[in-house]
């Protein structure tokens, strides 16, 4: 089978005439499904933030009540067929209260079904894909079991047509991009808003899109391709294989400069993924980021998760970490309001209030909290039931922004170069591209 099982859970030890007093409600756990590839450092980022939320909440006595919290997981191995056997493993087999994923677009889209025929209260830490919020605007009784605690793709573009006009096309005075896309339901969603929104918003033309197999191992023919287009920059889209293309395009020495949303650099290991070939890439990062300064709060949770996994990669928490750690505690605060995860109304409608603001030298800087069904984003004129509750307009004063562009300098080290209320660096060309 593709999935793996593994259950933990803290142990119980009580004298009979605790047991005695204890009611059956109280004995039997609340299980938390985990669904994700556990070959993955964002699906083993997804697992362990959870799981140390899980590990504070048992430490602290436990939940509704006093019952402990049982984590099991599933592994979808990064594959649809593989992901939709998970999600029905976790709902027959185990019958979870409450499902964490770290999927990935593609295999988020293939569950979704499943998650609507068993009801099962969900939370996507990974994924972005607007489809997915769109379903819950067209038919928000069906879907609405679902949470999305990462901005999804509409706003991450936002922010980098922002990043477009004010860096790229103000300050480098490009004009004209490729974009090079990997095949895959991340790649299409992001190109076809980059493409939609990079001409008529920043003044940036898209002159030529490559699309490449996930398994491409040889790039010299693709980036001789994105050269002779006669764009300024290359806009790179890639979720699955980033290290092979980064390190390539750092061996040929590319005389363009690529950004764009590389997941592969999102990762402490980048550099060490990359054969320290990686300097001079940038990529839009949600948050918190590789190179991003953190507040106390997170500080605190990558402190634990250091500790504990610091020896084993990834050896820091991805942002779908954070995003795990802070939901899997955001469900339970509701589900303790609500008095359970059923009635679902009930959990949905406490899920919905759950607001937690974070700041950091007196600013607001981290902001989990959602949008309700009907509340409109000024900037877009559009709903986003459910997901993530981001600030697209500087300056990010009623919640965190939906991204951060991040680069990877020459010497190894990351930095946030926009926006820049949060910038610790600025925007450089590699040292082989003369401006």
């Amino acid at each position: 089978m593709g999935w793996t099982l593994r259950t933990v859970a803290a142990a119980l030890v009580v004298s009979g005439s605790a047991f005695a007093a204890t009611t059956a409600s109280a004995q039997e756990p609340v299980k938390v499904g985990f669904i994700g590839s556990l070959a993955s450092d964002t699906g083993r980022s997804t697992l362990r933030g959870a799981q140390i939320a899980i590990d504070e909440l048992n430490e602290k006595g436990g939940v509704l009540g006093g019952r402990q919290i049982v984590l099991v997981e599933a592994d979808t191995g990064g594959d649809v067929t593989e992901g939709i056997k998970a999600y029905e493993y976790l709902a027959e087999t185990e019958n979870v209260d409450f499902i964490v994923s770290g999927s990935i677009d593609d295999v988020s889209l293939g569950w979704l079904p499943r998650m609507v025929e068993y009801k099962i209260p969900t939370l996507d830490t990974w994924t972005s894909n607007i489809g997915i919020i769109d379903k819950l605007v067209e038919d928000y009784e069906t879907y609405k079991m679902y949470f999305m605690n990462i901005a999804s793709d509409e706003a991450l573009a936002t922010l980098y047509v922002d990043f477009g006009k004010d860096v790229l096309k103000d300050k480098m005075g490009w004009e004209k991009v490729v974009i090079l896309q990997e095949d895959t339901a991340f790649g299409n969603a992001i190109n076809g808003l980059v493409t939609q929104l990079l001409a008529p918003e920043a003044g940036i033309e898209v002159v030529d899109t490559i699309v490449y197999d996930t398994a491409t191992v040889d790039f010299s023919p693709i980036f001789s391709k994105a050269v002779d287009s006669g764009a300024d920059f290359i806009y790179l889209i890639s979720s699955v294989n980033g290290q092979v293309v980064s390190s390539q395009y750092v061996k040929f020495q590319v005389p363009l400069a690529m950004t764009g949303v590389a997941v592969a650099t999102l990762g402490h290991e980048y550099w060490e993924d990359t054969g320290g070939a990686g300097g001079g890439i940038s990529s839009l990062s949600p948050i918190p980021s590789v190179g991003f300064q953190l507040d106390d709060k997170d500080q605190a949770f990558a402190d634990k998760y250091v500790a504990r996994y610091g020896d084993d990669r990834p050896k820091f928490p991805h942002f779908n970490g954070f995003n795990a750690y802070w939901g899997v505690l955001q469900a339970f605060d509701a589900a303790e309001k609500a008095g359970g995860f059923q009635p679902l109304d009930n959990w949905v409608d406490a899920m919905l209030n759950e607001d937690w603001v974070f700041e950091k030298d007196g600013e607001l800087w981290m902001r989990y909290a959602f949008w309700k069904p009907g509340e409109v984003e000024p900037r877009t004129g559009r709903t986003y039931p459910h997901n993530l509750k981001f600030d697209i307009t500087p300056p990010y004063d009623d919640g965190a922004p939906s991204m951060v562009v991040i680069q990877w300098y020459e010497d190894g080290t990351p930095h946030v170069v926009y926006p820049p209320k949060y910038a610790n660096g600025d925007f450089k060309l590699p040292s082989w591209i003369k401006q």
